[in-house]
Parts: structure tokens; sequence; C-alpha cells
């Protein structure tokens, strides 16, 4: 749409059906947050809930709380809650550990599926955390396997009869480009590989189907768009048809047939609980579910249609304001293509960015170059989208981000 003035941005904040969900979440005056897409806003009702457990189900209950407050079940419990974000079925998801390790777990899992093979197909461009756990799960077999990195043009015909597994990312950390779940999980399927898929970028900004795909294995971070609190536990799946099949390297307590018999070696219990390992981070656990819950009262198509405009919106605003200054489209122009984040190329990103920050307008920056905008339609408004080029903008033209203090790097971007 072809947008003249802020009050047609205002217009559309009045009949978005969305809108109420802002009213949920802790957004600071004067902040504009574009970057629910590292970490989500927090809920309201997370403070209450961290209240609870520290004081009443922590302080009080104590260890009775394994029980009475549900402490122990809560990896299968909240895996079932979140389950239909992703398109899978109730049985075939937990909450546990970080991403890292737990695509460490289903990537072991995959390959024992063809244990003659040796390639891994990964994205090189992946987010690095992705190849680093892969790189070391493969010097830890010490059987001869290898990674063959591919880009997305490139990675149906990577896929072939000596590929063992894909561990594929579904939305690209910095360019938001989507790669088609279904496509690619048919050709690993078809020559015999196992497929696993990082939904870190995807899952809770748009509709994603597991089953339907018939995805092997997949993880994602709830701490994004789920808003799950900072290092919430991640997402777990395996399908259904492998359960009691693959095991995987990461075995404790959690993940045995029968803990509280404490048996002096190790017996897999036979379905989604196998992929649990040690004793869980309860706190976190439980803060994550006031996120899954609000997610779970939201239409997902309808995040992904304001999404879609949204990002459009910034890109057509960028471009007619700020061309000029030597900004580059990275992301793809399609929507349809495009996860729910903008990246806008220049060599002075970092700068830019701190300036940004100092303004009130929270993005981030992702080396070389990608300044990184993140729309999180359940809390963000059309109108800040006008106030964020607005600022960018005036940054770009005052060249405000040439002052010293934006030169030097903190120690995250």
């Amino acid at each position: 749409m072809a947008v003249k003035a802020r009050t047609d941005l205002e217009a559309l904040d009045r009949t978005d059906p969305l809108s109420g969900f802002r009213n949920e979440f802790f957004l600071p005056e004067g902040v504009i947050y574009l970057n629910g897409n590292s970490l989500g806003a927090m809920p309201l009702a997370a403070a209450e809930r961290a209240k609870r457990v520290v004081e009443h189900e922590w302080a009080r209950g104590l260890i009775g709380s394994m029980n009475s407050a549900g402490w122990y079940t809560l990896p299968t419990t909240l895996g079932r809650k979140i389950a239909p974000i992703v398109g899978a079925g109730p049985n075939e998801v937990v909450l546990t550990d970080a991403t890292g390790i737990n695509l460490y777990k289903v990537v072991a899992a995959a390959l024992k599926m063809q244990p003659d093979r040796r390639v891994v197909v990964m994205e090189g461009s992946n987010f690095p955390t992705n190849n680093y756990m892969v790189q070391g799960l493969l010097e830890q077999l010490d059987k001869g396997h290898t990674i063959r990195f591919a880009e997305a043009d490139g990675m149906l015909d990577a896929i072939d009869e000596d590929v063992a597994a894909i561990c594929i990312t579904h939305v690209h950390y910095k360019t938001g480009n989507i790669l088609d779940m279904a496509a690619i999980t048919a050709k690993a399927h078809a020559v015999g590989a196992a497929a696993v898929w990082d939904l870190c970028h995807s899952a809770g900004a748009m509709p994603v189907d597991l089953n339907g795909c018939n995805v092997d294995f997949a993880v994602a971070c709830t701490y994004k768009y789920i808003n799950g609190g900072p290092g919430a536990p991640a997402l777990l799946y395996v399908a259904e048809r492998h359960h009691g099949k693959y095991t995987q390297p990461l075995t404790g307590w959690y993940g045995h047939a029968a803990p509280f018999e404490f048996e002096r070696d190790y017996r897999p219990v036979g379905d989604i609980r196998q992929m649990l390992s040690g004793t869980q981070p309860t706190a976190s656990l439980s803060i994550a579910e006031i996120g899954i819950d609000i997610m779970l009262r939201a239409d997902i198509h309808q995040i992904r249609e304001k999404s879609m405009r949204m990002t459009d919106l910034f890109i057509e605003l960028v471009e007619q304001r700020c061309a000029q200054f030597g900004v580059e489209l990275v992301s793809p122009r399609d929507a349809r293509q495009r996860g729910s984040q903008v990246s806008f190329l220049n060599d002075d990103g970092y700068p830019i960015v701190r300036a940004l920050h100092d303004r009130g307008v929270i993005c981030d920056y992702r080396a070389p170059g990608n300044m990184r905008f993140g729309f999180a339609p359940l809390y963000l408004r059309y109108a800040d989208v006008w106030d964020a080029v607005d600022h960018l903008h005036d940054i770009l033209a005052s060249e405000a981000w040439k002052e010293d203090r934006y030169q030097v790097r903190a120690a995250v971007t």
C-alpha cells in the first residue's frame, strides 16, 4: 500500500484484530521494540508467575512441588501445549535445555537412521551455533562424517544418496529468507535421509506444519516470538514414528524408563521423554508457559498476515526515505518468502544501530553490515513502523551515527 502519512497507519491500528494483545506485555515508555526476533517482550503475567514459583512453590512447597506443582512433568506438559504452534502431535514435543543442545541430540539420533552414510547437509550461512554443534558432534562420533554446506538456491541439488541427514533452518537468521520445508524434506526422504529443522525464527511468527511436511526432528527456541523469557527452554520435536527407535547421546535420568528405580545402567523410555537428560530448569519452564498461553489464544494466520503487512510497509518507507544514504535491502522483497524480520545492509550498520538504540528504537546488528529489524505482531503497532523509519532517517540525514560513542562495539551487538 502507498503510505502518505502516519495517520494511514493509525487507521490500520484501529482495525487490527490483534491490537488487544499489546496490553498483555510490558513495553517501556518511548521504546519501539523491533527485536522480538532475538528476545520477545515480557508478558505482564510472567512477573506474577515468577513470584509464585519462587515465593510459594519453591519457598513453601520445597521439594514437594515436584509433585504438587507439577514441576517434574513440566517438559511434557508444556510440550503438549506448544505442539499445535508448530503443527505437531501432543506426544511429539518436549520443552527442555537450550536449542543448541537439543540440536546435538536430534542430529545424533538422525544419523543413526542411516549408519552407513557420512554426509550432513547444512546451510553454510546458517546461524553459527548450528554449524558448531554439528561440527562438535561429528568430531565426537569420529566416524568420518562430513558437512556438505549449501545455500538456498543449491539446497535440493546438495541432497543425494550420500546424505544421512539434513539440518536446515526454516527462516534465515540474517535475511529472513524462508526455505520450503515440504519440498526439502520430501527430497531428503526420497534419497533416504532424515530431515532435521530449526524453527527458531518461524515458531510463533507464522504457521508451521511439522506433521504435514513429514519432518523427522525439529528444534526451536521459545524466547523469541513465543515470549518465553531470556534463555527459556527450547522446543524439541521427534515424529512419533521414530519414538523408541533412535536414542540420543545425552542420556540422563529424566530420559530413563524408570528414573525413580535408580537403576545402575541407562534404559531409555520409549517415548518423547527419551530426549530429556537431567533435572529441568523449573523456574524458566514455568515462566515460559505464560508466553505459550498467549500465543495459543492468538490466530497464527492473523499474526502472519500482520507480519507480512508490517514488513512490507517498513521496506516501502525505508526505501522511500533512506535510499539515498546507502541502505540496501538484503531480505526477500516478496513477503511470502520472508519471515517476520527485515535486514538492510550498510557498511556503517553497527553505529547506526547503536544510535537507533539511543532513540528508543531497539533492533540489532549482524556482521557484516546487517541492520536487522524484527516485527512481533502481538505487540507492535503499525504506527511504530512509521516512527522507527522517522528515527532512522533523522540519524542518517544528521549523521548522528558518526559520534565517537557509537563506534565502540558492545559485547552483544
